[in-house]
This record gives structure tokens, sequence and C-alpha cells, in this order.
């Protein structure tokens, strides 16, 4: 009995190590056989506006209201701690800068993974529990060129799209705020929006958002693609999905920061 109980928890980490050197393996091969197959023809370009549609479009009225609510509080709080040391005149440009370079991005690709990433997952995996994916492989059609491409198409270009009326909308909401509210003179408050903001910080905010376009598209393609366990395995998919999706944007947000300022 004492001996099980001295291996048994070695037994789970070495389980735990195998599944994560597994995934992280598999998942390689996934994105390395995904980017084979982008630029293969022929180019679905039918299928890939479709799902920009359902990224893109289908996103943008969570997306706005979470954006302009953003920039609201993010200039209220601004406010708030900036009178304590008389720079009101600030707050505009906080706003700018975080909206930018770290809230439009970051808000927009955590929206986008519990909305449009679990969608794919959930299609994904709906249609591996059924065998339709293997239906694909017996007609002669790869199904990572059918239905993987145009998602990871569609997250890419998406993103950044998204990410910039982000940043448009959440600035507008903190000068509704700022101006409206809180009575910043608005000529005071946009230049000083403007002034301090490079094409830099709005640039690199939108490559971040392209960075993080690619890595939910293919998470949620991934987890999608590999479910097991019928209805069942399609929700729990979908959880990692979105759990994963999360993690890798923290993840690539602190890198691309590091790298990028």
């Amino acid at each position: 009995m004492s001996r099980q109980i001295v291996v048994k928890p070695f037994e789970l980490v070495g389980d735990l190590v195998v599944k994560i050197v597994r995934g992280t393996g598999l998942m390689g091969l996934f994105v390395a056989d995904t980017i084979k197959w982008v630029f293969r023809r022929p180019f679905k370009v039918r299928a890939a506006v479709e799902q920009m549609v359902e990224v893109g479009v289908n996103s943008f009225p969570v997306v706005f209201f979470t954006a302009v609510f953003t920039g609201m509080v993010l200039a209220l709080q601004s406010h708030t701690g900036f009178k304590r040391f008389g720079a009101e005149s600030m707050v505009g440009t906080v706003v700018g800068l975080s909206m930018t370079r770290e809230l439009g991005p970051v808000l927009t690709a955590l929206v986008v993974t519990g909305r449009a990433g679990s969608a794919m997952t959930a299609e994904l995996g709906t249609m591996r529990v059924t065998e339709q994916i293997d239906a694909l492989y017996t007609l002669a059609a790869n199904p990572i060129k059918h239905l993987v491409v145009p998602r990871v198409v569609a997250g890419t270009v998406m993103l950044p799209l998204l990410t910039a009326l982000a940043d448009i909308v959440g600035i507008l909401g903190g000068f509704v705020v700022g101006v409206i509210l809180l009575g910043a003179n608005p000529v005071v408050y946009m230049e000083s929006t403007y002034d301090h903001m490079e094409l830099n910080d709005v640039f690199s905010g939108l490559f971040k958002s392209m960075v993080f376009g690619f890595i939910i598209s293919i998470v949620g393609c991934y987890q999608g693609f590999y479910t097991e366990g019928g209805a069942e395995g399609v929700g729990a998919a979908t959880t990692k999905s979105v759990v994963m999706g999360f993690m890798l944007i923290f993840i690539a947000n602190y890198i691309l920061t590091a790298l990028l300022f």
C-alpha cells in the first residue's frame, strides 16, 4: 500500500508531462500543416469571406460595448487619480495610449475568443464526432484546407480591423465622459490625446491583434479538430479552447510588449 502511495504521484506527473509534450507536438504539426495549406491553390476565398463575416461583423456589437465602456471607465478612473496631482489634462493621453497599446487589442481578443473561438471549436468538434471530417478524407479532400484555413485567415485578418474600431470607440467613450460628464475642454482633451500618441502606438497594437487573431483561430480549430467523446467531448473541447486561448493571449501579449516597446 505504501509503495502504491509513493509511486502514484510520479505516475500522475509522468502522465501530465506526456500529455503536455504530446499536445505541444500535435499543435506544432497542426500549425505547420495549416500554414502550408494557406499558400496552396485553390484558395477558398468564399469560405474565408463567410468566416470573416462570422468572426468580424457578428462580433462587432460585443466589441463595441466592451470598448466604449472600457474607455468611459478608464476616463473616470484616470480623472479621479490625476485630480489629486492637478493633471486632469492628461486623461485623454492615458485613454488613447491605453486603448491603442493594450486594452484595445487584448480586450478585443478576449471577446472574440469567447464568441468566435468557441464557435469554431463547437462547429469542428461537432463535425468530428459526427464523422463529417472523416468523410472529407474519404473524398480525397483535405479538411485542414477546407475547414481550418478559412477560419485562420478570417481570424488573422479581422482582429486588427475589430481592434481599430475598438480603439476609436474607446477613445470616443473616454471623450464623452471627459468632456460631457467631467467638464474638460474638448480642444485640450483632443490635443492631449493626439499630441502624445505616435504611429508606433497604433501599429504595434494592430500587430498584436493580428497575432492574437491567429492564436484564437488556431486554438479554436485545433481543439475542435481533435475532439473526442461525442456531445460531452464537444463541450469539454469548447471550454479548453476558451481557457487555452485566454492563457496564450496573455502570454503572447507580454512577449510582444517586451519586444515592441
